[in-house]
């Protein structure tokens, strides 16, 4: 009988527990947060998210009980945002030692790149796809294409349509195509390509050219490829193998008022673009190399690849290089006024810097692509969309990524600011969510340190 009270207090406790929530171990709550809305650019105030299992499993007003979770963050007077895509990456060849590797995927990461789009696919890569997947690495989610079709890997047609099935039958992404590839053995790729539902990316070749290139419906153009070469009048008369960098050459006669019609045919074909205009005001700039190898974020790259970078800037811009920073500006002017047809007219426009390229630093130089689509006249909702929703829609994959909502991948960048209101917000996050892994800043930080440290002796 003595034994009753402490029998019935025991049931209290018992049924109390019970009748309490839980939460797995495993579960994250983000409480009192300010949510950024990619699509209408409106800010959603004091928001409590649910993370688990890599998925965003609840985004409401309702107070949650902290207590239920092990890891809780306070957002109070932070924003939540997508984590950006780089939709024009590359993954370092499997002749790069296994670490190097995951370093590069890190450096992603680190700066809230979430997704890539690997553009110069191998073997290797699926695998390291899978592994992404699977947790097995630390690393952003990846999509690559296969490997590079071009002048010198696809010579004839039966090549090309060989090429292409086995590509797809291997499980790429997608196709890469660069430059050098003939007319009829194109053709014969995007033949394939169609029968075979595998789509397609990349550059233009010389003898394909942008109008047949739109109307042959590339998933994407990269580098805004061919578009200035198709502004030079059939009257020039030009040889056009005789273009230069991306067109350079053929500056002085390109005719501005027939990019609406160049931005029409993207829309029509639905094409989309990645400009990686960056590239064009950094590598291919009237600026020093020096000046560049100084810039912080040089720090995470092996001495051996500045030295390359530096010894291949000097060689296209520098003394005897035939650059002349005049005709450089205009240039850059044009690919300025495409750039905002094709956000305006065209089908859309996608974030990509092409990293690591020269003085592009993976992660850090999308910071640098935002910069130069700002010069161009993008808006920030605009640019914060190309690395978010437009990168979802171009992979069909608008129910997994690309917002902050239930059932979502748990991809997020956390801020202190609104990058709204300041795109540099984007540059030092205080976190970042990969596939619901917390990656602090301190944490950040810390890798970002050794990896510095690893590349002093390379």
């Amino acid at each position: 009988m003595r034994n009753y009270p402490l029998l019935i207090l025991l049931l209290i406790l018992t049924s109390c527990k019970q009748g309490k929530p839980q939460q797995s171990e495993t579960s994250i709550l983000i409480s009192n947060i300010s949510v950024l809305d990619v699509k209408t650019g409106d800010i959603q105030n004091n928001l409590n998210i649910v993370i688990d299992s890599g998925f965003i499993k609840s985004v409401s007003t309702a107070e949650i009980d902290k207590t239920l979770f092990k890891t809780h963050i306070d957002g109070k007077g932070n924003y939540l945002m997508p984590g950006l895509a780089e939709m024009h990456a590359h993954i370092p060849p499997p002749s790069t030692s296994k670490e190097r590797i995951e370093e590069t995927l890190f450096l992603y990461l680190s700066n809230g790149i979430t997704t890539i789009r690997g553009m110069l696919g191998h073997p290797e890569h699926l695998q390291l796809r899978k592994a992404s997947e699977e947790q097995e690495l630390l690393s952003p989610r990846i999509f690559t294409s296969s490997p590079s079709l071009n002048g010198n890997t696809v010579k004839t047609k039966e090549e090309a349509s060989l090429k292409v099935r086995q590509y797809q039958k291997d499980g790429y992404d997608f196709l890469k195509i660069h430059p050098g590839i003939e007319l009829e053995v194109f053709d014969e790729i995007v033949k394939t390509a169609r029968e075979t539902g595998i789509s397609f990316s990349g550059h233009v070749p010389v003898k394909v050219g942008i109008r047949h290139a739109l109307e042959s419906r590339y998933a994407s153009i990269d580098h805004i490829d061919g578009f200035l070469e198709g502004l030079v009048p059939q009257s020039a008369n030009v040889n056009p193998e005789e273009n230069g960098f991306f067109g350079y050459n053929f500056t002085p006669l390109a005719d501005t008022e027939m990019i609406p019609v160049l931005s029409a045919n993207a829309r029509a074909n639905k094409v989309w673009i990645v400009p990686t205009q960056s590239l064009f005001e950094r590598w291919f700039a009237p600026v020093e190399a020096d000046v560049l190898l100084a810039e912080t974020e040089m720090r995470y790259m092996p001495k051996s690849t500045l030295d390359e970078w530096k010894k291949r800037k000097n060689a296209s811009t520098g003394i005897g290089s035939g650059f002349n920073e005049e005709q450089w500006q205009t240039f850059i002017n044009i690919r300025r006024e495409l750039l905002r047809s094709l956000q305006k007219d065209g089908h859309g426009i996608l974030l990509g810097s092409d990293a690591p390229q020269l003085f592009n630093v993976p992660g850090f130089s999308i910071h640098h692509e935002i910069s130069s689509m700002t010069k161009a006249g993008l808006t920030p909702l605009q640019i914060i969309q190309s690395g978010t929703i437009a990168p979802a829609r171009f992979l069909e994959q608008e129910e997994l990524f690309g917002e902050v909502k239930k059932g979502q991948y748990a991809d997020l960048i956390l801020l202190e600011a609104n990058p709204l209101e300041d795109l540099s917000a984007l540059k030092n996050p205080k976190g970042v969510f990969s596939q619901g892994r917390w990656l602090s800043r301190s944490m950040i930080k810390k890798k970002l340190d050794q990896i510095a440290k690893n590349t002093e002796n390379q």
